[in-house]
C-alpha cells in the first residue's frame, strides 16, 4: 500500500474526506464502536455532495463539533498495488472550539490528547496524512 499526495485532481475522483483535528491544542481522535483503535474523523462522500460539505458533515457526525474552523490541506490517494486501485480523498485540518456533546454516527467516543495515539485504525495511512499536513505547515 502506498499513500500519494496531489495538489488537485478531478472532483469526481474524490471519495473521502479526512480531517486532522485539534481542540484547545489537543489532538482529537475517534474510537469506532466496533474497534479498539483510534482514528481521525473522516468518511465517505455521499452522492451529489460537495467534498467540503463531506468534511464538515463527517467532523460533526464523528466528533459532535458545532463550532470550528476547517481548511483544506491537500489531495491524497491510497494505492493498493495488489488490487490495482488508487482511491482519492481530500485532507483537511480543523480547529474545534465547541462540541455538542453528542455523537451522530458509529463512533463510540472521542478523546482529546496531547500525544498522538499509538493504536491507529489505519496505521499505514493516517500517520502519513498527519506527517504531510505538518510538512505543509497546515497544523
Amino acid at each position: 500500500m502506498q499513500v500519494r499526495f496531489y495538489e488537485e485532481v478531478q472532483d469526481e475522483l474524490l471519495k473521502f474526506a479526512v480531517i486532522i483535528t485539534k481542540s484547545n491544542g489537543k489532538w482529537v481522535f475517534c474510537k469506532h464502536k466496533a474497534r479498539d483503535t483510534y482514528e481521525v474523523p473522516g468518511g465517505h462522500r455521499e452522492e451529489g455532495e460537495n467534498i467540503d460539505d463531506t468534511a464538515k458533515r463527517e467532523l460533526y457526525e464523528e466528533t459532535g463539533a458545532i463550532d470550528f474552523a476547517i481548511k483544506p490541506v491537500c489531495i491524497y490517494s491510497v494505492v493498493r498495488e495488489e488490487e490495482g486501485t488508487e482511491t482519492f480523498g481530500k485532507l483537511y485540518f480543523a480547529e474545534v472550539t465547541e462540541f455538542e456533546g453528542k455523537l451522530h454516527s458509529e463512533i463510540e467516543k472521542i478523546i482529546l490528547t496531547d500525544e498522538l495515539v499509538d493504536n491507529w485504525t489505519y496505521p499505514l495511512i493516517q500517520p502519513k496524512l498527519l506527517e504531510e499536513a505538518r510538512r505543509r505547515e497546515a497544523i
